[in-house]
């Protein structure tokens, strides 16, 4: 096996372990992912018309995927505890039937910031859901994903779409 291939969040004696990550340099970091939620017309005319009764959905889903964004390594066993420098969460909605979250969460420090983009953009979309589920239990949470990944030493990212998939 290749230095490469080695895993590395496993120690000597084949168990989990945080990795060390004490001699890298600090660098900007930059992440960015998507995830989408399916909902019926009805339940997205009612976000848009202000109309649900929890309050305001997206104000709600957006706080909540920043205050995810910085738990995350109490969430995620082996994620390091990394201080964000930004999170911006942006909504858009196909007018029909589905709203889309993109989440960037940036960082100067010697780790990157995916997971951190991902646990945002599911937690705004589970706000989502958890605020409208009283008219809509059949909502559906798909097509989360690492949109871009920019710094450190594994260099820049972009997602591309596999064609037998999705």
């Amino acid at each position: 096996m290749s230095e490469q291939d080695k895993l590395t969040h496993f120690n000597a004696q084949n168990r989990a372990k945080m990795v060390d990550v004490t001699n890298k340099s600090i660098t900007s970091r930059q992440a960015t992912a998507v995830g989408t939620i399916i909902m019926q017309p009805e339940t997205l005319e009612r976000i848009h018309a202000g109309k649900v009764k929890k309050g305001d959905v997206l104000a709600v889903a957006q706080v909540a995927g920043i205050m995810a964004s910085k738990k995350t390594s109490e969430l995620i066993p082996m994620c390091h505890l990394v201080p964000l420098t930004g999170v911006d969460i942006s909504f858009k909605d196909n007018d029909k039937d589905a709203i889309t979250a993109e989440v960037t969460v940036k960082t100067k420090n010697v780790t990157g910031v995916e997971m951190e983009a991902l646990v945002a953009c599911q937690t705004a979309l589970l706000t989502i859901y958890d605020m409208c589920k009283a008219m809509d239990r059949g909502m559906r949470l798909t097509n989360c994903h690492l949109v871009e990944k920019m710094g450190g030493k594994s260099g820049h990212f972009i997602y591309h779409k596999q064609k037998d998939s999705e």
